[in-house]
């Protein structure tokens, strides 16, 4: 990379940063933390005035000025873009409000009476009390245990299921596209699927019948 001053011709080497760390870029930003470090390598150096810098980078005096002051002052580690948020929030609720609030909706107040009692605007109750997985009232009753009944010995249950099957002689119109010999094919019959499945084994028995009666054939 190179740019001209008068007759001066100014010379900038490739840059190497082998192992940089993840980076953290601003979707908008024009310099990632590789040029923004070369750029104020170049500036501090004295191969490029901040000028030269802003034009051949294509960016503001001002964000050459920041880049490079940041860079002198805490090096590599500066050349990421810092997090937008404040560092003080005046209006963010107190800790000790919420928790209120979260104690008034366990002893079963609506979100209309919890904003009666602390003031709080009810969409505030309510994005609260979502945040803390509490919007309905069933949350705040505990999780009841599932009751199973179990039998001590095998046979002493038997989940029984059967599933009715039509019947055909020849592949359907799904297959083969053709419509024109389907209602032939109805009235073939049906055969049935029973499936027995022991409580407490878990064995299982699995046949086809010819109809839905209990007795073999």
């Amino acid at each position: 990379m190179s740019i001209r001053s008068g007759s001066r011709r100014l010379e900038l080497p490739h840059l190497s940063f082998p192992g940089l760390l993840r980076m953290n870029i601003h979707k908008n930003a024009r310099l990632t933390p590789l040029r923004r470090e070369e750029m104020a390598v170049a500036v501090l150096g004295g191969r490029l005035t901040k000028a030269q810098a802003a034009r051949l980078y294509g960016v503001s005096l001002k964000i050459v000025s920041r880049w490079t002051e940041r860079f002198r002052i805490s090096g590599r580690a500066a050349m990421t873009d810092r997090s937008s948020r404040p560092t003080r929030s005046p209006r963010q609720m107190g800790q000790d409000i919420v928790e209120r609030i979260l104690h008034l909706r366990r002893q079963r107040l609506t979100g209309k009476h919890i904003a009666m009692e602390t003031g709080v605007s009810p969409a505030t109750v309510s994005r609260i009390l979502r945040r803390a997985k509490l919007s309905r009232m069933k949350d705040i009753d505990p999780v009841e245990p599932v009751i199973r009944y179990e039998y001590a010995e095998p046979g002493g249950l038997i989940h029984l299921d059967i599933k009715r099957l039509g019947r055909f002689e020849r592949v359907g119109h799904r297959i083969t596209g053709n419509r024109t010999r389907q209602s032939n094919a109805r009235g073939v019959g049906w055969e049935y699927v029973h499936v027995c499945i022991d409580d407490v084994s878990r064995i299982a028995f699995t046949d086809i019948f010819p109809d839905e009666k209990a007795i073999m054939p």
